[in-house]
């Protein structure tokens, strides 16, 4: 079970130098005209092209009472044409699973993992994958993680491959990499990950380039395990020849404060990494902090400059949310699929936003 103790420092990576701010006004977000047919958080999310065309789908997560026996293995679909949410099959999975990933890979989505929660409180990291097809509405189970984790990173590479990058395993936090091949249905381990192992980080990947920001470690203070926010941020560069070698630096953090649970994703025409949300204060799943401190939602969205290898604030979301596990993008347009919000509520609302190039 995750400790209860807390303290933030600075892990890893290089000292922050801040945002710069992006040329164009600040951006705002709005809250989309439709909802998810139940408040959920902690949600898998993935966006695919459905029978009605693009679609956003949420797997597992948890539900509003917030209790162990609250962890969902419910699916939703929210098809973007008709702005139209509707429960599907739950993933075939007998007890739900905080944390999974889901990724989508040659119309496919891929959901990984997560964990589950005992009546009391124990907490168990799951190695199950299974792919989703939206054109049938049927999973299928695919070789388990060799190292089942959950919180982890979850990237897709060449519509081919799938990184999971770190993450929780049952007691503690593990720098492996694991590389999924959709094609083969085999794993390798890739270059680990040098950063301080970490769960609840984000990041996402454009072109060959993965950026892994945030999250949270656990210490040993005087025998005693604590979870640390990680004020961290590597970048990670894929050998295309051979995606088992990434090349790994460290680089400038964002400015502020480490946040948890960030919706992120990358952006492949702009060469950039978005992140919107995120919590303040790392949090056991009912959102209240390690600290006894409940997380407080943040309410900005900002994006890492492959390019440039710097960062740049972009705007506020209508909502501040947290508590996300990935960031769906569509078209133009990024959407926020459930959450929590300032009060600890878990949330049926979707928020989207769109950003100029």
């Amino acid at each position: 079970m995750r400790g209860m103790a807390w303290t933030a420092i600075l892990l890893g990576g290089l000292m922050l130098t801040g945002c710069e701010r992006s040329p164009q006004p600040e951006q705002q977000s709005e809250i989309a005209d439709f909802a998810l047919p139940e408040p959920i958080s902690n949600n898998a999310v993935a966006v695919a092209d459905g029978p009605e065309g693009p679609t956003l789908y949420s797997f597992n997560g948890l539900k509003a009472g917030k209790s162990w026996k609250d962890t969902s293995n419910a699916a939703f679909a929210c098809v973007l044409a008709t702005e139209t949410c509707k429960t599907i099959a739950s993933v075939p999975v007998r007890e739900g699973r905080l944390a999974s990933a889901a990724v989508t890979v040659a119309g496919k989505i891929y959901i990984f993992g997560g964990y589950t929660v005992a009546p009391n409180g124990d907490e168990l990291s799951t190695p199950e994958v299974f792919a989703y097809d939206p054109a049938t509405g049927r999973y299928e189970q695919m070789a388990d993680m060799p190292t089942p984790v959950d919180d982890a990173l979850a990237v897709p590479y060449q519509n081919r491959f799938i990184y999971l990058v770190s993450g929780w395993h049952d007691e503690g936090n593990v720098s492996v990499v694991q590389m999924f091949d959709t094609q083969t249905g085999a794993w390798t381990e890739a270059s680990p990950f040098p950063g301080t192992p970490v769960f609840g980080h984000s990041g996402g990947i454009a072109g060959n380039s993965i950026i892994v920001t945030d999250g949270v470690a656990s210490v040993l203070d005087d025998g005693k395990r604590k979870f640390v926010a990680a004020k961290l941020t590597w970048r990670g560069d894929i050998n295309p020849q051979n995606p088992t070698q990434i090349s790994w630096r460290g680089v400038n953090a964002h400015s502020g404060q480490a946040k948890y649970r960030m919706a992120a994703i990358g952006d492949e025409a702009g060469q950039r990494i978005i992140f919107a949300g995120g919590g303040d204060n790392p949090y056991n799943y009912d959102g209240i902090g390690y600290d006894g401190v409940p997380a407080k939602p943040l309410g900005g969205f900002f994006a890492y400059d492959l390019k440039s290898d710097r960062w740049l604030e972009l705007g506020r979301l209508a909502e501040p949310s947290m508590d996300h596990r990935g960031l769906a993008k569509a078209g133009a347009d990024y959407y926020i699929v459930g959450g929590m919000d300032a009060e600890q509520k878990v949330i049926d609302r979707i928020v989207k936003f769109r950003i100029s190039n």
